[in-house]
């Protein structure tokens, strides 16, 4: 039998085939092969009837995160709070590097509208970020349509209420959420297993929550393609390999001083592109350290 991983919890993998959903374990030579199968997995399964079924084949993936892990996906909601936590353009950057990399379509929720007492500054990066062509919405209305037929995963920094949303689009799932801590301005981890649900002919997916994030480009080169409208620009640099930082004839910097790329996009990137580097030398140092 064939069907798709739609949740995984404690070592069981719930498969999804022909509208029943099947129990299963993985075989043990996944373990010796160091496979693990994720939710989203399409695979091949054995089932006994009233009895617990195996998972003998994962098929190819076509994209996957590891933070969440979840693997072919379509897009992603990125949701960041209007206000407690504020608005973070660097942390949404960071997913929005990430997705671009991975090749998932991102999108943009704003939650929390409501706490927000001064608009104009969302109102800035919700033109920006629609400038470059991401859709970045601020109500249910503007993204229900968003999920139509689609793998949606929802994700976010901790508190910023992915599973309050899930709960006014898919009421049925009665997620927990959690109150933002006044100490400490962050939110409980209120959700604890990745799951799939059906919603609008799609699945949705709510993820563990976290308040920070590693993204995977290693590379100034993936980095500058990560952000669309430097990689538009950076096509008209005099060398294909440069990072607009000190080369001669860059495209890039100058297009950041006519406002053709917003400055906290390519101060966002310049930062990133620092941490990268300074992982590698991190690494270079390491490297020298372990005996050959």
């Amino acid at each position: 039998m064939k069907g798709q991983i739609i949740k995984a919890l404690a070592g069981f993998y719930y498969v999804e085939s022909d509208g029943q959903v099947y129990q299963t374990r993985a075989r043990g030579n996944f373990r010796k092969k160091g496979h693990t199968p994720y939710v989203g997995d399409w695979v091949d399964f054995s089932a006994e009837e009233n009895s617990e079924g195996y998972i003998l084949k994962i098929h190819e993936r076509k994209n996957s995160l590891v933070r969440p892990p979840i693997v072919n996906i379509d897009q992603a909601v990125v949701i960041m709070s209007a206000k407690e936590p504020d608005f973070n353009s660097n942390l949404l950057d960071r997913f929005l590097v990430l997705l671009e990399h991975k090749g998932i379509h991102p999108v943009v929720y704003i939650s929390k509208m409501d706490l927000l007492e001064d608009s104009e500054e969302l109102s800035f990066f919700q033109q920006t970020y629609r400038a470059i062509g991401y859709d970045f919405v601020t109500s249910k209305e503007e993204l229900l349509p968003l999920l139509t037929n689609k793998v949606t995963v929802f994700m976010g920094q901790t508190g910023v209420g992915k599973s309050t949303l899930l709960n006014k689009i898919a009421p049925d799932l009665n997620l927990e959420t959690g109150e933002i801590s006044d100490s400490l301005g962050r939110g409980r981890h209120t959700t604890r297993a990745v799951s799939f649900y059906n919603l609008n002919g799609g699945k949705i997916a709510d993820t563990p929550g976290f308040s920070s994030l590693d993204y995977e480009v290693s590379t100034a080169e993936d980095l500058n393609q990560a952000f669309p409208e430097i990689a538009a620009v950076s096509r008209d640099c005099k060398f294909r390999t440069c990072t607009h930082t000190h080369e001669p004839s860059c495209a890039v910097k100058p297009a950041v001083g006519e406002g053709i790329i917003a400055t906290f996009r390519f101060d966002n990137y310049l930062q990133f592109l620092s941490e990268i580097e300074n992982r590698r030398e991190t690494y270079k140092k390491v490297s020298k350290k372990i005996p050959k």
